[in-house]
């Protein structure tokens, strides 16, 4: 699509005009020959929009022709983006905002609005991205409810790996259980660099004590993606035990999580 704009005082050979006119091409621009225009239109470059598309290629009919499965990420995307800006068309910012993040949903779960702003998005978009993002982890969250006992490592697992896997920074985490081991509530002790997670078994024990917890699980990411526990995660973890004992409060389990898996101190011999 072209736009051509032509100065708004000059005289034209056609009533009413509007000193911007849409076109296909110069050839389709009324009187785009006449010699006294010749010299007044400037010519932009601006992609054509969707709706003029051929069916096949518009995201959202091809979803509702051929199903969710059949559109690639970007028109996914340029689904919920709903509109383009800045000479751009919806896909055109969903593609953008996709190398942005190397193609990786995971990296855009972890933007915040203002790294959308920055790469183009409006408030509206931006918000419409950040709202479909936490729906998606909520969605791929098994909730380890309050009330629900503990049965293993899995289930913590289950409940943080959607929230933490992606974070890039490290997160600590204390699970606080009642005497019969039944879920009351997750407290966060730390919020750490992009590294290392800072947490002394004081704040950690003061959340215990405040909620008469009986045991605790301990969790925490590693922002790398890789959960083996490094020297200072084992050193805690023994100082947490530690403590834990002579409060007479039971340090269930360590679990570690990384991208797409986990340790857990007590299943893998880190105990």
């Amino acid at each position: 699509m072209t736009k051509f704009r032509t100065d708004p005082q000059l005289t034209l050979p056609f009533p009413n005009p509007d000193p911007l006119v849409l076109a296909r091409d110069a050839a389709d621009f009324p009187y785009a020959d006449h010699p006294r225009l010749r010299r007044t239109i400037a010519v932009v470059s601006v992609p054509t929009p969707i709706k003029y598309w051929p069916r096949n290629d518009r995201p959202r009919d091809k979803l509702l022709d051929r199903g969710a499965g059949a559109l690639t990420n970007a028109e996914l995307l340029a689904i919920v983006l709903r509109a383009g800006a800045r000479g751009r068309t919806a896909l055109d910012q969903a593609r953008a905002l996709l190398a942005q993040c190397d193609d990786d949903w995971h990296q855009l779960g972890v933007l915040g609005a203002g790294d959308l702003r920055e790469g183009g998005l409006g408030p509206v978009q931006s918000t419409q991205i950040l709202a479909v993002v936490e729906i998606a982890k909520r969605y791929g969250e098994q909730e380890f409810k309050p009330g629900e006992p503990l049965r293993g490592s899995a289930d913590v697992y289950a409940h943080f790996r959607e929230r933490l896997a992606a974070e890039p920074r490290e997160h600590f985490y204390a699970v606080l259980l009642d005497n019969k081991h039944r879920k009351l509530k997750d407290v966060l002790l730390s919020l750490g660099s992009l590294t290392a997670s800072i947490v002394h078994p004081r704040d950690a024990f003061a959340a215990v004590v405040r909620e008469a917890a009986a045991a605790v699980v301990f969790v925490h990411n590693h922002p790398s993606g890789d959960p083996t526990p490094s020297k200072e995660d084992i050193e805690i973890t023994q100082r947490l035990r530690a403590v834990g004992e002579l409060m007479g409060v039971r340090v269930l389990d360590h679990i570690v999580i990384g991208k797409g898996r986990y340790v857990s101190f007590v299943d893998d011999g880190y105990w």
